[in-house]
């Protein structure tokens, strides 16, 4: 051996020495526990008495799980990962942390899992940092008031249902009746907007989720969003945390001054899963079966979603929460639930639907509680009295059935009705735009499309986008920009809007304007 090998030699020993006097020399104990039961998602660990609520568990083949409850001599674990993986024997160690998910922007524009790994083939997330799933909604004193709108792009929401910025509110109704389309298409509309947008798919055919994917992407700036599907092949586990998980994305850029639009489709079977775990790890059941803390579960989760203060930001996070019913009762178990924690819900009904008045939402019990304070000055100014006619309208039109030629007065007001009617009506994944909304509610409130028959008026509606554009183009500017409008613009536009009806060729074979009014009351 030569001098110098002997001398790095020397020095390498000296260092370990060093190394080795530091080291705290005796016995060091480590928790183990095992698996005593495993099926349907959820394993029964014991030898963890350690272990803390919603601790990550790690098992002996490298899959994960939360505990989720904890008694004297066991763990019931939700497992998040493969269950067919983990068989009865196998060790448990505790991680000491509870579940995170990465956050940041490197997540926009992909398709994840509620644990961030990635489903959409575009390779692995460089994510800013991971935080966990459960966290503090902000404290009142961190809040401030809901007063900036969410434009959705449906008329018969922004009008009559105004949404704002930090509102939590209800989507609900019966299957396959539009409340998945609700939700995408005020996604889509954000696309001109500064919000970003957050899906979450909870226990939702692979089809379903397809279809929202795809009209995003078709109509939408997908570039803006994060998709987290926690499909029905999905374990319970996986599907229990998606809305949490989403949350904790959307509030890294709330909490950065910036606004998120969080649409979780849906809660009911959220409420499905957590009644799963619960059953499978032996809670008490109450009322349908659920768990006593379905409410606090769903409480604290869309208690996160808040307008932050300026001190704080002033970022938003709003929260479309969607819920089923069945056969339309609205006062099952969790339906009740969700209305009381919300700040309002739409409600869709199935006959609307059927009758093909879509989007199908009921103007009669559906509320918003935040209401005009959101809306945009000139939409709130034009669709004043929109509700309260359109509300006559209904009533007038059911007892008109019962026979009975009605006077002038009230035939007027059936074909006014009819028309405002017929706007309401809109093509899934086509929102409007605000300019658009503030024309057609000026259009028809001043009376411009009662001599139009029905047909006239889904004319007049297509078309009216180009028209404005060309005849009052700085009117929606302003509009567009502010939501405001001035005097002088305003008639501009009212010119343009009779110039436009007044140019709209009646259709072949349509009935006059009082018998068009008349049938669509009928």
């Amino acid at each position: 051996m030569t001098r110098r090998s002997q001398n790095t030699a020397d020095a390498w020993l000296e260092r370990a020495r060093d190394a080795l006097s530091t080291v705290a020399l005796g016995p060091q104990a480590e928790q183990i526990g095992r698996v005593e039961e495993v099926g349907d998602g959820v394993a029964l660990v014991s030898g963890l008495p350690g272990a803390r609520l919603d601790e990550l568990l790690r098992f002996q083949k490298g899959q994960f799980g939360y505990a989720q409850v904890l008694e004297p001599d066991r763990i019931g674990c939700v497992v998040l990962d493969d269950v067919d993986g983990v068989e009865a024997g196998d060790t448990v160690r505790g991680t000491g942390d509870v579940v995170r998910v990465p956050v940041g922007p490197a997540l926009l524009g992909r398709v994840v899992d509620p644990l961030g790994r990635p489903l959409d083939g575009k390779g692995s997330i460089a994510a800013e940092s991971n935080e966990p799933i459960e966290r503090p909604a902000p404290a009142i004193i961190d809040r401030d008031l809901v007063s900036q709108p969410v434009q959705t792009g449906l008329l018969v929401v922004d009008t009559l249902f105004a949404l704002g910025r930090g509102q939590r509110e209800l989507i609900i109704g019966d299957r396959a009746i539009g409340k998945t389309t609700l939700g995408v298409d005020t996604i889509i509309n954000q696309k001109t907007s500064d919000i970003i947008c957050i899906y979450i798919a909870v226990g939702q055919k692979s089809s379903s989720v397809r279809r929202a994917i795809d009209a995003i992407h078709a109509g939408g700036d997908a570039s803006r969003c994060i998709i987290v599907v926690a499909g029905a092949a999905s374990s319970p586990g996986l599907q229990w945390i998606a809305p949490f998980a989403g949350f904790t994305m959307a509030e890294y850029f709330r909490d950065r001054g910036q606004h998120a639009l969080v649409v979780i489709d849906d809660l009911t079977k959220h409420a499905a899963s957590h009644r799963e775990i619960a059953l499978l790890t032996r809670q008490s059941p109450g009322r349908e079966a659920y768990p006593g803390d379905v409410f606090y579960v769903h409480a604290r989760l869309l208690e996160r979603a808040a307008k932050l203060s300026p001190e704080k930001g002033g970022g938003s996070l709003t929260a479309l929460p969607i819920a089923e019913t069945d056969a339309g009762n609205l006062s099952a178990y969790i339906p009740t639930n969700l209305i009381s924690i919300t700040d309002g819900q739409i409600v869709l009904d199935t006959k609307l639907f059927h009758e093909g008045q879509k989007p199908a939402v009921d103007v009669g019990t559906s509320v918003s509680r935040v209401g005009g304070k959101t809306q945009a000055r000139a939409l709130r100014e034009a669709a004043e009295t929109l509700r309260l006619d359109y509300a006559q309208f209904l009533e007038m039109e059911m007892f008109t059935r019962f026979g009975g030629m009605p006077d002038t007065r009230v035939r007027d007001q059936l074909t006014r009705g009819a028309r405002i009617r017929a706007i309401l009506t809109q093509s899934r994944h086509a929102p409007m735009r605000l300019a658009d909304e503030v024309a057609l509610v000026l259009a028809v409130q001043s009376g411009l499309l009662d001599p139009l028959s029905l047909p006239d008026v889904v004319t007049f509606r297509n078309g009216l986008s180009g028209a404005l554009d060309r005849g009052a183009a700085e009117a929606v500017a302003l509009l567009q920009a502010t939501g405001t409008i001035d005097e002088a613009r305003s008639k501009i536009l009212l010119g343009t809007l009779k110039q436009y009806a007044g140019s709209i060729t009646p259709a072949a074979g349509t009935p006059s304007s009082s018998a068009s009014g008349e049938s669509g009351a009928s």
